[in-house]
């Protein structure tokens, strides 16, 4: 018998003194070569997948890493067996790593050795030019000395594996990083898979199970024409009712790159679910994915999602995520996304196509295959705004994923020449709604406000002025652009006046939001401050908004609010207006410096669709770069920076550098509302526990780390576990306005995403 058939992968308990039988190492490399190969299969990569399942635990067929499991554990194995990153472990990925170079050269070797080497620990730089060190792969590599103790019988196994050439040339720029992470993802959701059917079958038979996507779709035709005839016989129905009609059509399209402009109130949500589902099944994909700015918009849509489809159908996946109001289904599905709906955050998505960890990047490869739903799309990061579209339009393009671009204020994302400057964007985008002329008549069919803007720039308005005119209306919704700013005229308001910005924890937000909107539905007095967190998605419906200066999508995404509905006999009023203060420095004031100059030059309607592609191209002209980070060069192997003869690339900097929140520059705040008095009090008692940690995410705040200190500074905070800080009483949190914070001056709500 040869000595490999011997060696071990895992090991777990019975109870105190039993041991379950082994899990086998050459039965763990099979299982996982078979489920990453099945995940590669997706890209047309399956071979790939397979050998890197093959060898990703080679370095576990050695007497040493065989001697030392056995020494470390009362029966000689070890129950976690994931041995990198701990003191004193012998490291094993590595040896993969080194093994599928020396058998296969740099080529198809060096592709692998990224992945294998990083199965537990994250992709790795290859030098450590960029600050990785040890944890280089360059590094890493250069300790194994030779791989003469690694079992025979795996390196044949490998070498018998090599596969061919790659499934498709490469171009310049992510598309081999992006194909190398992809790699990455089939190999670790197989590695966890495979380990979790030995280590924990309980979980493993709880996974899959959903409905297939002709019967969600189904299920979705059967919900629509019950809500058709139950619906009130308006006009506003009835175009909503157009507009599905034309995605349905439009879905028997090839896969590709779609834009739905519709109208705020124009039922959006429920005509882009219709073509998803729609040219799913028409194409044969696994699954829908939405991808939404807003925790706000993720809790309404989802639950409408649930509503049409199922409770069981649809995960959400984004920090807020209340453990008790989701299945263990789903949140199993939501740590590798193998559930036919998911809704997560622009964060969560855009972080994860460019992490390095292994529980970020697990999901990856079920994005392949699948319709991706950018919902307010014009809400992406510009700073990161180049390899974002390079990366849609390579998923496009590799993946088999089809794209809707889907925003009342389309953003203008093709490719085009800018001063003379080529923006690659993306390439044959296809307008749901039909050409220019269509969509502007769609339009001016649901036109339901009036605007008005300030008669010259020059005129300021006192938050004393502003207080004046909205205390004059019975319901009335004003927009300002930073927290600050929302206090100070919430302040000057009538007793009885809703606040509502990012300073009030999750749950705080939904419950007002919610009181608002059955305030509204019986017609009593409302009036609200709000920052720009109610601008997308939020389904409020007022006779007169109020927006401060802003950028032009986010006057169009205010003004949205306004007659939502259409139930009044006449047109609602839009009133913006010149604010004292200033947009908080950066984009922000860009964009309202540019929208001040589109609007004080327009010869038409200045929110009139076909101006949006005009407005955001000066945008993005004045931003100072669309790759403000040098995401491109990290991970372009052709860049010289990157060691083109070694295909060096760096996975792991890239990551750190891709973060649309800083978290350098924020800290959260546990606050002590509703029940998140009792839950911190639980967490005091009895510690960090997860289903508590993830209970308390609906009761966070985040702050500037200026904030922080102040807060920390007066005794308002304490920090009751490592990294862990809550409010010490409840006093120093409002139930109208939230956390009370001497704010600094720059304050975007960047941080509700």
């Amino acid at each position: 018998m040869h000595v490999s058939t011997k060696f071990i992968a895992h090991v777990r308990k019975i109870d105190d003194d039993n041991w379950d039988t082994p899990q086998l190492l050459f039965d763990h490399l099979e299982g996982t070569a078979r489920l990453a190969e099945a995940n590669a299969m997706k890209f047309h990569s399956r071979e790939w997948g397979k050998v890197a399942g093959l060898a990703h635990d080679a370095g576990k067929g050695r007497l040493e890493w065989q001697k030392y499991i056995r020494e470390k554990s009362g029966f000689g194995f070890h129950v976690d067996a994931h041995m990198e990153g701990k003191a004193g472990k012998i490291p094993h990925a590595i040896h993969g790593a080194k093994l599928v170079e020396f058998l296969f050269g740099k080529g198809i070797g060096r592709i692998l050795a990224y992945p294998i080497a990083g199965h537990h620990a994250g992709l790795p730089d290859w030098s450590s030019a960029e600050g990785a060190g040890r944890s280089s792969l360059k590094y890493q590599e250069s300790q194994v000395e030779n791989l003469d103790d690694v079992d025979k019988g795996i390196v044949e196994k490998v070498r018998a594996a090599k596969p061919g050439s790659p499934p498709w040339k490469f171009s310049k720029g992510l598309d081999i990083s992006l194909w190398i992470r992809m790699l990455y993802s089939c190999l670790v959701d197989a590695d966890f898979l495979d380990t979790e059917s030995y280590m924990n079958p309980e979980s493993s038979a709880n996974r899959s199970d959903y409905c297939n996507m002709p019967e969600l779709l189904d299920r979705f035709k059967k919900f629509a024409q019950k809500m058709d005839n139950d619906s009130d016989k308006t006009r506003v129905n009835e175009i909503r009712r157009e507009i599905r009609a034309k995605c349905i059509r439009l879905a028997s399209e090839d896969q590709g790159i779609f834009s739905l402009t519709v109208p705020t109130g124009g039922g959006k949500t429920l005509s882009s679910l219709a073509f998803a589902l729609e040219h799913a099944v028409k194409h044969g994909l696994d699954r829908v994915i939405y991808v939404i700015p807003y925790t706000s918009i993720i809790e309404q849509n989802a639950d409408v999602f649930r509503v049409v489809l199922g409770e069981d159908e649809v995960v959400e996946h984004h920090s807020s995520l209340d453990e008790d109001e989701t299945t263990s289904r789903a949140r199993l599905a939501s740590e590798n996304w193998d559930a036919p709906v998911i809704v997560t955050t622009s964060v969560q998505f855009f972080e994860s196509l460019f992490a390095a960890k292994s529980s970020r990047c697990r999901k990856l490869h079920n994005i392949a295959r699948s319709v991706v739903v950018l919902d307010e799309a014009q809400l992406v990061p510009v700073e990161y705004l180049d390899p974002i579209l390079e990366t849609l339009q390579l998923l496009v393009d590799r993946y088999q994923v089809s794209l809707v671009i889907s925003t009342a204020t389309q953003p203008a994302f093709k490719e085009r020449l800018v001063d003379g400057k080529r923006f690659e964007g993306l390439r044959n985008i296809t307008e749901i709604m039909g050409d220019d002329r269509e969509v502007q008549s769609l339009y001016e069919s649901l036109k339901r406000y009036e605007v008005e803007f300030p008669p010259d720039f020059t005129t300021i308005s006192s938050w004393q002025d502003i207080a004046t005119e909205l205390s004059q209306y019975e319901q009335v919704l004003c927009v300002v652009s930073d927290r600050k700013s929302c206090r100070e005229l919430h302040s000057l308001m009538p007793e009885g006046t809703y606040h509502l910005s990012a300073l009030m924890c999750g749950q705080h937000r939904s419950a007002v939001i919610s009181e608002i909107k059955q305030e509204l539905k019986q017609n009593h007095t409302v009036r609200v401050i709000s920052t720009q967190l109610v601008e997308a998605g939020v389904d409020l419906d007022f006779p007169v908004v109020y927006r401060a200066l802003a950028g032009l999508d986010s006057i169009s995404q205010a003004a949205g609010r306004c007659n939502r509905e259409g139930k009044l006999e006449g047109l609602g009023k839009v009133v913006v207006f010149n604010p004292r203060k200033q947009a908080p420095p950066g984009l922000l004031r860009k964009a309202a410096d540019t929208a001040r100059t589109i609007i004080a030059t327009a010869v038409q309607d200045p929110l009139q669709c076909g101006v949006f592609e005009k407005y955001f191209n000066e945008l993005y002209w004045k931003a100072n770069s669309l790759d403000a980070e040098g995401i491109k060069c990290l991970l372009d192997p052709n860049d010289p920076q990157n060691d083109p003869k070694e295909c060096g690339m760096s996975f792991r900097t890239a990551a750190e550098r891709f973060q649309i929140i800083d978290e350098s520059q924020v800290r959260t705040i546990l606050v002590r509302f509703g029940k998140g008095e009792r839950l911190i009090d639980l967490l005091k008692s009895t510690g960090p526990d997860r289903w508590l940690m993830r209970k308390l995410q609906r009761y966070t705040v985040n702050v500037y780390s200026y904030d922080f200190t102040k807060l920390l500074q007066r005794g308002a905070i304490e920090e009751v576990y490592p990294g862990i800080f809550v409010l010490s009483t409840n006093l120093d949190y409002s139930d109208t306005i939230g956390l009370l914070v001497e704010e600094t001056s720059y304050d975007p709500e960047k941080f509700i995403l």
